[in-house]
């Protein structure tokens, strides 16, 4: 049975989709950008600041689904510029320690101009 996860304490999605869905004891984030929560403006100019508020989204989607950074098995990164990835690593190390499978990719362009994309996969 899937169950979509939503909490006001990450943004709204801005398209037709769910911030993250739960099946079973699995649960699927949809990519996180740097949006505020408040005003879905985007947040930060610099990739550690725009990586902070991803992290704290997430976070949010996984309290409200009952799982945390503990749990996560798998992330899927996106970077608008590749160059940002040593200071990417840095904060996304300070949220994310179990070392779960990843994928990191710079891409050609991001949402809203965001300068990072990140989504989760986690056991509940």
């Amino acid at each position: 049975m899937l169950k979509k996860i939503s909490t006001e304490k990450a943004p709204k999605a801005i398209g037709p989709y769910s911030q993250a869905i739960a099946s079973g004891d699995m649960l699927y984030t949809s990519g996180q950008i740097a949006l505020s929560p408040v005003t879905g403006a985007l947040v930060g100019t610099t990739i550690a600041e725009q990586t902070e508020q991803i992290m704290q989204n997430l976070a949010a989607v996984l309290e409200a689904a009952g799982s945390s950074f503990d749990k996560v098995v798998k992330t899927t990164c996106f970077l608008a510029d590749i160059a940002d990835f040593a200071v990417f690593n840095e904060v996304y190390g300070k949220y994310i320690t179990s070392a779960p499978a990843r994928s990191c990719v710079a891409v050609k362009a991001l949402p809203k101009g965001a300068l990072a994309e990140v989504e989760v996969i986690a056991t509940i």
